[in-house]
């Protein structure tokens, strides 16, 4: 007798049969597509070992001293000495294109460790820098004003009503000091064309050429002036020096590590002692770099009010006026 199966429980028992099938091909399909995107992975490497990933950069900045090539040929060598014995840290070195934007990289905390002058280091207190040392041999900061040696200026007062170049209106040894003295020695400041013309070499360069009647400078770029262009420099011949004040600062952010810091000014303070470092201080010209604190700065801010007695005020006022008071 045969019995008869209900269609539908036919197709019911057919599609569980192959149901196992199914399955397994949806499976593998899956697997496919899992192998298609990691088939697709691209490892990430580095080529810096894992202690250098997680150095501190520390952006080392010089006021502009030199043009922006002949900085970095001076003093990208202390740089990399720092980089080389700090591990822990990459220096970065940073040149101005005028002493605007270095001021305005200080007003704006750009720097960790910077080289100011005098005046600068007054102003940075405003923004967080501390003083924690200085370049020696303050005889060498002082103003030197120079003329054509064939000029027919022979005394300050023989340039009244005509130009005198000078690097910015907040260089203090090549334009402050040298104001200051002229007026003290019959040249009122307004009784001459000022021309602030961006930088020592431009300075010295306006003279050569004969755009300006004299040009303010101080020492370190005069004395290169007359190493690298020895032919031009026997073209002029110094008017008047000033008296000397403190030579540039080392300042750094407050916020930089003390041990860092620490370590950076063991370095920068014994550059003198091994040859090489003798080599890289010869360059700037100076012969050390030593230690110093803001009150190091005092005799800064009373040439600053002198100044702004004699000759007109600087604004804005470079440190508040209980900054330096002897204790």
């Amino acid at each position: 007798m045969t019995t008869l199966v209900p269609s539908h429980r036919l197709l019911q028992s057919r599609w569980l049969r192959w149901l196992p099938y199914l399955l397994l091909l949806w499976l593998l399909a899956g697997c496919d597509s899992h192998l298609d995107s990691a088939s697709d992975y691209q490892p990430q490497f580095s080529l810096q070992p894992a202690s250098q990933m997680q150095q501190r950069t520390v952006r080392v900045g010089i006021h502009p001293l030199h043009n922006p090539a002949l900085l970095f040929e001076r003093y990208a060598p202390i740089v990399e000495r720092l980089n080389t014995r700090i591990p822990q840290a990459r220096f970065t070195l940073e040149a101005s294109r005028n002493y605007a934007e270095f001021e305005e990289k200080l007003a704006q905390r750009q720097l960790d460790i910077a080289l100011p002058n005098p005046y600068q280091t007054l102003q940075a207190q405003r923004y967080g820098y501390r003083v924690f040392g200085k370049m020696g041999d303050d005889a060498m900061f002082r103003g030197v004003v120079l003329v054509r040696a064939d000029s027919a200026v022979h005394h300050p007062q023989d340039l009244r009503g005509k130009a005198i170049s000078f690097p910015s209106p907040t260089a203090l040894a090549a334009t402050l000091q040298p104001q200051l003295a002229l007026h003290q020695q019959g040249l009122p400041f307004g009784s001459y064309e000022a021309r602030y013309v961006g930088s020592q070499e431009s300075s010295i360069m306006n003279v050569v050429l004969g755009h300006t009647a004299a040009g303010a400078t101080w020492p370190a770029p005069w004395q290169s002036f007359q190493h690298t262009q020895p032919e031009l420099a026997a073209q002029l011949r110094v008017l008047l020096e000033t008296p000397s004040l403190v030579n540039n600062a080392l300042v750094a952010k407050d916020d930089l590590p003390a041990s860092l810091l620490d370590a950076v000014a063991q370095i920068l303070f014994t550059l003198h002692t091994d040859a090489t470092g003798q080599a890289m201080l010869a360059a700037l010209p100076v012969s050390r770099f030593e230690p110093a604190s803001l009150q190091t700065y005092a005799p800064v801010q009373r040439f600053l009010d002198d100044y702004a007695r004699q000759i007109h005020p600087l604004a804005p006022e470079a440190t508040p006026p209980d900054a330096l008071e002897q204790p």
